[in-house]
Parts: structure tokens; C-alpha cells; sequence
């Protein structure tokens, strides 16, 4: 029998494996629709399913701890990433430049990754938790879009603003909201798409 520990347990794993390969893979840059988007933009979703299925059964605390664990490990990660890349290569192997282009990125970048995710993320968690004692445990579809919703657009400004703002004179203000409304549209659209994921999946963690 799978207990709620290990099921709990589970969700932490998938919690941090999508922030990984967000982090990890979004340096791609693929086109939906026309529209210029990283690839990363279908794991970011994950992260809040996960906490809020976490905070619906378990409370706002303990989907604040996986906040804050999957932060470290992202710090971790990617510290041990550019060691790595800064690490000298052996004289038989030639695939430094390649490597240092794929899992390298810029600080300002990175830093702005982690500022994003865990700016957004508290928010989520806190708002869902507000609306679930106003809404006294009802309405999870609501609550569930509402705080995902609000929080995407706080973690695609926070990001877009952090990492690109002014690198080159037409990053202004205007521009970047230029890129993150239509970043912001397509993310609301998998929020929209994930509830049914979210009744899944409280039904899954709370049965016995």
C-alpha cells in the first residue's frame, strides 16, 4: 500500500525535477502559435499543481517547505553547474564550447530565475491558502486559477524585468511587456488546463 508519506514524498520530486528542467531546458527557445517562448514554459506549470495540491492537503506550511527546498537545491544545482563549466577540460575531450552553450547562462539570468520563482511561488501558496479560509474549503477550481493565475504573471514580470531590462537599448519598459503578455496568455491557458490535474490529484494524495 502507498502510503501519504511516500505520495507526498513523490510530489516533492516532481516539484523539483520540473524546476530542474525548466531551469535546465528553458534555454531553448521554441514558437507556439507564432508567438517566441522557451520551453520551459511547460514545466513551470508544474510547480503550481504541485503546491497547490500540497497546500490544499497539507496547509500553506508545508507547501512552503517545498518552496524553500526546492530553492536549495536549485542554488545547489546550479553553483555546481558552473563549476562545471569553468572546471578545464581534458585535452581528448572537444566539447567544451558546446557544453558551456547548452547548461550556461548568464548571471543576471540566473539570478532572476531564482528571484522569480521564489517571489511567485510564496505568493501562490499564501494566496491560495487566503482564499481557501474565505471560501472555507470551497471552490477549489476557482482558488486554484485565481492565485496560479495572478502568480505566473508575478513570476513571467519578475523574470522578463530582472534578466533583460536594458541589455540593449530596446529592451525598454514597453518592450518587455510586449514579450511577457503574450508569455503570461499562454501560461494562463495551461493553469486553465491543469485543474482537473489538481482535483486528481487531492483525490489521490487523500486517498487511503
Amino acid at each position: 500500500m502507498v502510503s501519504k508519506e511516500f505520495k507526498t514524498d513523490l510530489l516533492l520530486g516532481l516539484f523539483i525535477g520540473a524546476l530542474i528542467l525548466a531551469n535546465t531546458l528553458g534555454t531553448k527557445i521554441t514558437s507556439i502559435l507564432g508567438v517566441r517562448v522557451s520551453v520551459g514554459i511547460f514545466f513551470v506549470p508544474i510547480l503550481f499543481l504541485v503546491t497547490d495540491i500540497i497546500a490544499e492537503v497539507h496547509g500553506r506550511k508545508k507547501a512552503k517547505s517545498f518552496v524553500y527546498i526546492a530553492l536549495i537545491i536549485m542554488t545547489f544545482g546550479l553553483i555546481m553547474i558552473y563549476v562545471s563549466i569553468l572546471m578545464p577540460p581534458n585535452s581528448t575531450w572537444g566539447n567544451q564550447a558546446a557544453f558551456a552553450s547548452v547548461f550556461g547562462a548568464t548571471l543576471r539570468m540566473t539570478l532572476a530565475s531564482i528571484v522569480a520563482f521564489l517571489i511567485s511561488q510564496l505568493h501562490d501558496v499564501y494566496t491560495f491558502d487566503f482564499l481557501k479560509k474565505k471560501m472555507k474549503g470551497k471552490y477549489l477550481w476557482l482558488r486554484n486559477n485565481v492565485s496560479t493565475m495572478i502568480s505566473q504573471f508575478i513570476d513571467t514580470t519578475i523574470f522578463m524585468f530582472l534578466a533583460f531590462y536594458m541589455v540593449a537599448p530596446k529592451f525598454t519598459v514597453p518592450f518587455i511587456f510586449s514579450l511577457i503578455i503574450p508569455y503570461w496568455l499562454f501560461k494562463i491557458v495551461f493553469a486553465i488546463i491543469d485543474t482537473p490535474f489538481v482535483y486528481a490529484g487531492v483525490w489521490w494524495l487523500r486517498k487511503k
